[in-house]
């Protein structure tokens, strides 16, 4: 679900004036996972912009507020979302930690840095929610400390079907300042994408997977 379609739109619109999103139909961008993908997305470039920063932090911040009023603590998933998370940590004058894909193999083998006293209301802060299962899993880390997560809010997702069952089936509510729809709508307003790239772009999101083979 998304925060809000002004805020939607404004984010989309600043991401890819920057270029932290990338669209490329004819020359797919390959992801970590092996996966083809006509569309790369990197929110970590909006931090060198600080009109964007400020805004992003902004819109995070109130959407925590209106969403999560209850929060006790901020949570910002390791890497990407860290820098976020410390902004609207900082924001709401509230403690912060961050949670790591796994335990470290040295020293306290943390996989949660920073203090967290167990029954505290948690919010999750993430920049990109793709599948979701990197996102679920620092709530899973999360709950198995003793956190109880009221939800996540993220910058973007793609909004593809499987992450929302992911999400589903963890119980956990995701909140979102853009998504891939006012992207694309975006794109096609600042002259980004052609009407065959949008085709494309929309057919990638029905089925990532089966796109990818044909490329």
């Amino acid at each position: 679900m998304i925060h809000n379609e002004q805020t939607a739109r404004h984010v989309a619109g600043a991401l890819l004036n920057i270029k932290a999103i990338k669209l490329d139909t004819l020359q797919p961008f390959t992801w970590a996972s092996g996966l083809k993908s006509p569309i790369y997305c990197d929110n970590r470039k909006a931090l060198s912009y600080p009109e964007i920063r400020k805004y992003i932090k902004h819109e995070l911040t109130h959407a925590v507020l209106k969403h999560y009023p209850r929060v006790d603590v901020i949570a910002g998933v390791a890497t990407a979302g860290i820098p976020q998370g410390v902004l609207v940590a900082q924001e709401l004058g509230l403690p912060f930690v961050y949670v790591r894909p796994a335990k470290k193999s040295h020293g306290m083998t943390n996989q949660i840095e920073g203090e967290l006293p167990k029954s505290r209301s948690v919010v999750v802060i993430e920049d990109l929610v793709s599948t979701g299962k990197s996102s679920l899993n620092a709530v899973f880390a999360l709950r198995q400390a003793g956190a109880q997560i009221l939800g996540m809010a993220a910058i973007f997702t793609y909004g593809l079907p499987q992450a929302s069952i992911n999400f589903k089936e963890a119980h956990c509510q995701l909140i979102t300042l853009s998504d891939y729809n006012n992207l694309i709508k975006e794109a096609e307003k600042g002259n980004y994408i052609t009407k065959t790239d949008r085709e494309s772009l929309m057919e990638w999101r029905k089925d990532p997977q089966a796109w990818s083979d044909t490329r």
